[in-house]
C-alpha cells in the first residue's frame, strides 16, 4: 500500500492506495481558518499537523499501516510558513487566498523587471514572494528572524522527515522559481531580500524527498525510513490522480477555489492574461491554469448567509424550471478577490439585478451560474493561444452536484465527465507519486485515468438561456473596476 496526504484549505485528507491501484480507504479531518483582518487568511501549522495525525489515526483500526511502503504529499499552494534558525514557526501561515500583499506585487515587479519572464506569471497577492515583502515591510523584526520559508505541505514533510524539500510544481507558485529552468531564481530571491539558503531543496514529484523519521513512524503505526515522495501542489497532484498527465489533457475543479487545468509538454507562459504557468509534478512536464478564488466557497458562503443547514438544502430548493429563468440576476463570485483573468485582489462579490420577487433558490442559481461564468472566462484565457480544450474531467466537492455540472457544461460548451475517486484526486495523486518514487511503476503505468462515473454534454437550450446572463456577467466587471479600485 501507499499513503497519500493532501493538506487542503479546509482539511487534511488521507487515502490508502492498494497494490491494485484502487483507493482502499480514506479519511479527512477539518482545519480551522482565521481571518483576523479584511482580506487576510491564515492558519496555524500545528493545526495541520494535528489534522494529519488524526486522519491517519482514522485509518489505523481497519488497516495495517505497517504495510505502507511509501508516502506522498500534496497541498494548498502559495502559503508562507516562516521558520527561525531552530525551524520554529514564527507566525501563522499566510495562505493562498490572502489578499494583503497587493502593493507588494507592484514593488516586486519594479524591483525585478524580468519577473514575468523568469517566473512566467504575474505577481499576484496570493503568491508567496509578495507575502514576504509584506512581512519585511510590516513585521521587520520578525522578518529578521526568518531563516527558512516553506510551503504548507513541505512543512509537513519537514516534520515527517527532517528534510526541507519542495517539489517543482509547488515551488513554481512562489514567484521564486525560474519555471522554465526548474531552479531557484537568484534574481527573484534578491528582489525580496532573501537568498537560496532560505529555500528548501528541490525535487521532482516522483523522486524520493526524505524518509519517515522513526519517532513519527512509531506514533503513526508505519515503518520507519519509508520514502516520502516529492509530491505536488494540490492541482498538479489532482491531475495525477485523474490521469491528466499528457499534453492537452484538462480538468476543471470545483473546490474551495475553481481551476481549469491543462497539461503541457513545454513551458507556455501567458502572464498578461493572468494565466498561471507552472511546472507539473512530473519530470519534463508543465501546466497552465486559470484560477478563481471562490468556487465552492461561494456556495458555502450563501449557505451560511441564508441560514441553510447544509449546501445540499440550497441545491434541493433549486428546481429545474428555475434554471430556465430569463431573469437578469447575476452573481460575481469575487468573495476573496480574483485572479484569472482580472488579477484584482480588491474585487468583491456582487449580486446584480435583484428584485423583490427573487427567492433563495434564485440566489443559488445565480451563484452556480456566476462560478460557471467565471470559469468560462478562465477557459477563454487558456484557449487564447489557439489550442482548444475538447473536454474536461470535473473534480472537487462541487462536482458532486449534477445540477452544477449541467450548468458548467452549458457555460463552457464542453463535455464534462466525472471519474470514480475524483473526490480524492489530490490525495490519490500524492499516493500515486509515492508509488512511482518507490520504483513500483512508471508514470504511464500508474497515472491512468479512473473509470468514468458520469458524463455531462452541453445542453443547447440551457446554453442559449444562459447566454444573456453570461454577456451581462462579462460587462459587469469592467463597469465596476474603477469602483473596486476606489
Amino acid at each position: 500500500m501507499h499513503l497519500g496526504l493532501d493538506l487542503g484549505t479546509s482539511g487534511v485528507k488521507a487515502v490508502l492506495l492498494g497494490d491494485s491501484g484502487k483507493v482502499v480507504a480514506q479519511a479527512s479531518v477539518p482545519i480551522p481558518i482565521s481571518h483576523p483582518h479584511p482580506s487576510w487568511s491564515e492558519q496555524d501549522p500545528e493545526d495541520w499537523w494535528h489534522a494529519a495525525f488524526t486522519a491517519i489515526g482514522k485509518l489505523r483500526p481497519d488497516h495495517d499501516l505497517f504495510q505502507v511502503r511509501g508516502i506522498g504529499v500534496s497541498g494548498q499552494m502559495h502559503g508562507a510558513v516562516l521558520l527561525d534558525a531552530g525551524d520554529r514557526v514564527l507566525r501563522p501561515a499566510i495562505l493562498w487566498n490572502d489578499g494583503r500583499a497587493h502593493a507588494e506585487c507592484v514593488a516586486l515587479e519594479a524591483a525585478e523587471p524580468r519577473s514575468r519572464a523568469i517566473t512566467g506569471n504575474l505577481a499576484m497577492p496570493g503568491f508567496t514572494a509578495p507575502k514576504l515583502l509584506w512581512v519585511r515591510e510590516h513585521e521587520p523584526d520578525l522578518f529578521a528572524l526568518v531563516r527558512r520559508v516553506l510551503l504548507p505541505k513541505d512543512w509537513l514533510r519537514l516534520r515527517m522527515t527532517g528534510e526541507a524539500i519542495s517539489d517543482m510544481s509547488d515551488a513554481a507558485g512562489t514567484l521564486w522559481l525560474d519555471v522554465g529552468a526548474r531552479r531557484w531564481s537568484q534574481e527573484m530571491l534578491a528582489a525580496t531580500g532573501l537568498f537560496e539558503s532560505h529555500m528548501p531543496g528541490l525535487a521532482e514529484g516522483t523522486e524520493v524527498a526524505g524518509r519517515l523519521r522513526a519517532e513519527i513512524a512509531a506514533n503513526w503505526g508505519l515503518r520507519a525510513g519509508i520514502p516520502v515522495a516529492g509530491g505536488g501542489g494540490d492541482n498538479a497532484a489532482g491531475a495525477v490522480g485523474v490521469g491528466c498527465v499528457a499534453p492537452g489533457q484538462a480538468f476543471v475543479s470545483l473546490g474551495t477555489s475553481g481551476v481549469v487545468f491543462v497539461a503541457d509538454e513545454a513551458f507556455l507562459p501567458e502572464p498578461d492574461r493572468a494565466v498561471h504557468a507552472f511546472c507539473h509534478c512530473l519530470p519534463n512536464m508543465w501546466h497552465r491554469m486559470s484560477v478563481i478564488l471562490s468556487a465552492a466557497a461561494s456556495l458555502a458562503w450563501l449557505t451560511r448567509a441564508t441560514g441553510a443547514d447544509v449546501e445540499a438544502t440550497l441545491l434541493a430548493e433549486l428546481a429545474n424550471d428555475t434554471l430556465a429563468s430569463d431573469g437578469r440576476l447575476v452573481f460575481l463570485p469575487y468573495l476573496s478577490g480574483e485572479r484569472t483573468p482580472h488579477n484584482n485582489a480588491a474585487a468583491t462579490g456582487v449580486f446584480f439585478g435583484l428584485v423583490g420577487s427573487h427567492t433563495r433558490a434564485d440566489l443559488t442559481r445565480a451563484v452556480l451560474e456566476g462560478v460557471a461564468f467565471a470559469l468560462a472566462d478562465g477557459l477563454d484565457a487558456l484557449e487564447a493561444r489557439g489550442e482548444r480544450v475538447d473536454s474536461l474531467i470535473a473534480i472537487g466537492g462541487g462536482a458532486s452536484s449534477e445540477l452544477w455540472l449541467r450548468i458548467l457544461a452549458a457555460a463552457l460548451w464542453r463535455p464534462l465527465r466525472t471519474v470514480l475517486g475524483g473526490d480524492v484526486g489530490s490525495a490519490l495523486g500524492a499516493a500515486r507519486l509515492a508509488r512511482i518514487a518507490c520504483g513500483e511503476g512508471s508514470v504511464a503505468d500508474v497515472c491512468v485515468a479512473p473509470p468514468t462515473a458520469a458524463e455531462f454534454l452541453p445542453d443547447a437550450d440551457l446554453s442559449m438561456r444562459l447566454a444573456p446572463r453570461r454577456d451581462l456577467f462579462r460587462r459587469l466587471y469592467p463597469a465596476l473596476r474603477e469602483l473596486y479600485a476606489g
